[in-house]
Order: C-alpha cells, then structure tokens, then sequence
C-alpha cells in the first residue's frame, strides 16, 4: 500500500547495530559520528525514480518510532551458544527513551545526499533503517501492482532452486544476511518464512534482522560492523603508531565486553593481510572465527588455515564466516573447497532477499567522520574504499597495505 510505513518497528534492523551500540553506549557515549548514504550503482540516478517528499515521509515516521515493552523483553532473551547476550540495564533504559536523531535530506546531480550527525550511540541505529528504506521505495517506483506480482513469482522460482541445491548439500550451513538490500520488507519476511519451513533443521543458522528473528523464533545473527574499526581510528590518532594500534585496542574491547558468544572477528577494515600480522596467539585461540567481507575468499580462507597453524591451532577449531556479494554457485565452491579442513558458513544477503530479476543496487550507508576527523576503510577490495583519497593513501602506508585488488562492487 502506498502509505503503508516501510519500516513497522526499529527491531527491524541487524543485530549488529544494537550490540555496537551498547558497547559504545557504555564507553564512547559523547562522540559525535557523522554517517552518509552512498550510491555505489552510478548508472541509476536514485532520485530521477524515487519521490523525495516519499522518501522523507518514510524516514519522518522511523523517528516517532520507539522500542515496545515486548521488544525489549525479547532483547533480554537472546541467547547465543546457549549464553545471555549481556544487556546492560541502563542500555535498556537508554532504548526505552531512543528516538532516532535527525537526518539531513539533499538532491545533487539526480541522486540523493542523505547524512546523519549524531551522538555515535545514537546515530549508529540509522544505517539498515535508511538502505532499507530507499531499496524498498526503488524497486516501488519501478513496477505496477501487475509487474510487481510477476516479479515476485520470479522471485519464488529463484528462491525454490537455491533451496533445491541447499536440500541436496545439508551440511552448508548460513544465516540469512539481506536487510540492508532487499526488495521490501514483505519479501525477505517471505524469504525467511520459507527457509525456516522448507530447509533442514540446523542448515538456515538464524537472520540478521533481529524483527524476523523475533516473530519467526530464529537466531537472532550479528557482531561488529566496520565502523567500529575505523571510529576507534579517530580515537587514537596523535600518531601513526596510535592509528595502528587502535585496531587490536578494538578487539581487546569487544572481547572484554562480550567474550566468547560474539568472538567472530571482521578482518577486512585496514586490509586482512594486516588483520592476520595484528591478532596476537592469544586472540586467535580465544576468538570463534573470523569474518571474510571482501577480496578472494577462497586466498583468505587459505590465509586464515596458516594463520591458526602458525600459532599451533588446529583450524577445524575455528570458524569462516563469509559474507561477501555470496550466490549459490560461490557458496558450493567455498564450501567444497574448505570443507573438512576448517568449519565455515555463510552470511548469505542480497542475492538471497533481492534476486527477483531487475538487478540490485549497491548502496551503503559508512560512518565518515568522527571527532573532526574524516574516517577510513581500505577494505581487501579496493572498490570499497573508503574516506579521501589522501586519507586512504595514508592509512595504506599506516598499516603496511600492498593489496592491489580493484573489482567493481557487485551489491
């Protein structure tokens, strides 16, 4: 329906967005961070398809939104390998009161400027919300009621045949990835219904979006994101070495608050050749596993067998979690490829929850700037660089990156 609110609840998020926000709610509470939407699709001019005053109305109404008593309590049930996530009750009392901060809304050269400066716990909540928001409202603009059934039909079939290869292949285990590009709400709730029914028990690991979790008794599935990474930086940064260090300062952080049941590390931020030089023995015998969010998976993988080797640790020990632009066929060969010599599985996005047949788009929305300073991510894919080119090509030389990797962003 035409106005019917695209985003109903601000459970309807991912999971990592609420646990980074009580770390640094509970550490970092007066940093201002500023966050800013990208369109990374440069062949679609968003706001050439997409109603400004639409989009506005849509984000107006996330910011009357506010966390039900039922939420909560379900916040304060989430388990993960059997442990309570630690929820502080003053973080608690904090989302009693949230109310997502402002926004700012532009148009330049056909597409859309949309930013948020905020108390960093505080802003941290719109990154999901606003991707979900503008897919959702793209993909409408596209398509009648008529077309837009046939589109998703189309949906269906596809979904029907990757879950034809996952029947046949149950020892692929995944989690379902896609809310920051799917189609629209209605469908990766329809995607995540079917899986939850149709797949083997234990082979669909849980979702992300922590509403879907919530109405469909699943897992709810989430860490760090990035942004933690590259805020620290601004944190520490009086010098070179500071900026350096400021990555292990992370995870010495976020392992002292949540231990074990979040240990699943993010490698890519200052480039994982750097991740694997940084994490010390004693990191990588207390951490689960690690994350593979760009590059080769397959070179990264093999690079993460030698890392636990190197430190006498048995790799079927440790876990891979990939999640980068995965589909069907990448997922069989990085798990025909792995199996048997290190556990792994798969966070499976947009090509899961947004593969109907018009194509995705590849949009985010990156921290930018925190305590005056402008932000970085080098990524192991170059094309996922963030921050000023000065600043890249400094941070490059910070932390030793060579990689050379350039491949235009799938999602």
């Amino acid at each position: 329906m035409k106005d019917e609110p695209i985003i109903q609840s601000l459970l309807d998020l991912d999971l990592y967005k609420l646990t980074m926000a009580q770390m640094v709610f509970d550490q970092h509470f007066g940093m201002f961070v500023k966050y800013a939407f990208k369109n990374r699709t440069k062949k679609v001019r968003l706001a050439e398809h997409v109603d400004v005053g639409e989009l506005r109305e849509q984000l107006d109404h996330v910011r009357d939104l506010r966390f039900s008593r039922k939420e909560l309590r379900y916040l304060q049930s989430i388990r993960v390998d059997g442990k309570q996530i630690f929820f502080d009750p003053e973080f608690f009392g904090f989302l009693e009161e949230l109310k997502l901060p402002p926004y700012e809304l532009n148009m330049v050269d056909g597409d859309f400027q949309i930013t948020v400066y905020a108390l960093w716990p505080l802003g941290i909540f719109w990154e999901t919300i606003i991707l979900s928001v503008v897919n959702e409202l793209y993909y409408k603009s596209l398509f009648g009621r008529l077309s837009l059934f046939r589109v998703m039909v189309e949906g269906q079939r596809r979904l029907t045949e990757k879950m034809k290869i996952l029947e046949e292949n149950p020892d692929i285990r995944f989690s379902e990835f896609g809310t920051r590009r799917r189609f629209s709400r209605s469908w990766q709730k329809s995607v995540v219904e079917t899986l939850a029914l149709i797949l083997p028990a234990g082979q669909l690991l849980g979702t992300s979006n922590v509403k879907l979790a919530m109405d469909y008794g699943q897992q709810p599935i989430g860490t760090m994101a990035h942004e933690l990474f590259m805020v620290y930086q601004s944190l520490n940064n009086r010098s070179d070495e500071e900026i350096r260090n400021s990555h292990n300062k992370v995870l010495r952080d976020w392992y002292n608050f949540y231990g074990w049941p979040l240990s699943i590390a993010l490698t890519d931020t200052c480039g994982s050749d750097f991740f694997f030089r940084d994490m010390t023995e004693g990191q990588a015998r207390q951490w689960k596993g690690l994350r593979q969010d760009s590059g080769d998976p397959i070179a990264f993988g093999e690079k993460a067998i030698k890392f636990y080797e190197s430190h006498g640790i048995g790799p079927h020990e440790k876990l891979l979690v990939f999640s980068d632009g995965l589909d069907i066929g990448m997922i069989l060969k990085i798990y025909n490829h792995f199996k048997d010599r290190i556990k792994v599985s798969f966070g499976w996005g947009t090509n899961l929850t947004n593969d109907l047949g018009p194509g995705s788009l590849s949009l985010v929305v990156k921290s930018v700037e925190a305590n005056g300073h402008g932000l970085v991510k080098l990524s192991d894919n170059l094309a996922k660089a963030t921050g000023k080119p000065e600043d890249v090509e400094r941070f490059k030389r910070i932390f030793g990156y060579e990689g050379e990797n350039y491949q235009e962003c799938k999602y």
